[in-house]
């Protein structure tokens, strides 16, 4: 069996079983495009993704992840079924209890709130042009007011309130983190792609000198579009090497 698919609460979850499994599992965080269904997922129709997950498998990783009620921009209930998630893997499954974690965008946000909650549980932590902070990010779409509009819509959505609520009810508390590993290593691979990624990498250099003056284990890569096929490399390369302690 190569994948399977089932549900926990209303959120169907995906697995990717490899050949020669090594014990050791990744969880996935998907960005605003991230999808999982009853059949498929974004990371299995998207020829990019894909690629990522076969170059885990080859590695011998289980791979795992949820649809996490949509665009969830790091809300609670999203957090608690990625845990829920992660409870079930390791009951079910044959795995070291310590799993790598991967985020791409805004599943970054999800990520940070596991790393805080899960810290004895998380291996590693490998972060694709992360959304860290949703008050930077908003500020950042307010330049592009449609899109502005869409995401104030989706936290209300996700995080259940009035969307003239948003920064009192949830901006204040995800505003820009002056730490982020709490002690584990991440590595943040950052692609410049587009006028946001410029702007987005401005604030990356703000945060990895505060991040190098309080010793943070995170190490910063800035990647050309070009080179983006170098990630599943970059990826596997990252996690071995926080594998030598089971």
């Amino acid at each position: 069996m190569e994948s399977r698919n089932f549900q926990l609460d209303t959120e169907w979850n995906m697995i990717h079983y490899p050949k020669q499994p090594t014990g050791f599992g990744v969880l996935i965080i998907g960005d605003e495009r991230h999808y999982v269904d009853e059949k498929s997922s974004f990371w299995t129709q998207n020829e990019g993704k894909r690629a990522m997950i076969e170059k885990l498998k080859n590695e011998g990783y289980t791979v795992f992840y949820s649809n996490l009620y949509g665009k969830n921009w790091g809300s609670e209930r999203a957090v608690e079924l990625a845990k829920r998630l992660y409870e079930y893997m390791i009951r079910m499954e044959i795995l070291n209890e310590k799993i790598h974690l991967l985020a791409e965008g805004m599943g970054a946000l999800v990520a940070l709130k596991l790393m805080d909650e899960m810290k004895s549980k998380i291996r590693s932590v490998l972060l694709v042009n992360p959304v860290l902070s949703l008050s930077k990010h908003l500020e950042q779409e307010k330049e592009h007011k449609f899109f502005y509009k869409k995401v104030l819509k989706e936290l209300a959505y996700s995080y259940g309130t009035e969307i003239t609520k948003i920064e009192d009810t949830v901006i204040k508390d995800n505003q820009e983190p002056n730490s982020i590993s709490n002690g584990l290593p991440v590595q943040i691979i950052h692609v410049l792609s587009g006028n946001r990624a410029y702007k987005q990498s401005n604030i990356l250099k703000q945060l990895s000198v505060k991040w190098e003056d309080a010793a943070s284990p995170v190490t910063v890569t800035y990647m050309l579009p070009e080179k983006k096929q170098q990630i599943g490399y970059q990826m596997t390369k990252f996690f071995k090497k926080n594998e030598t302690n089971l």
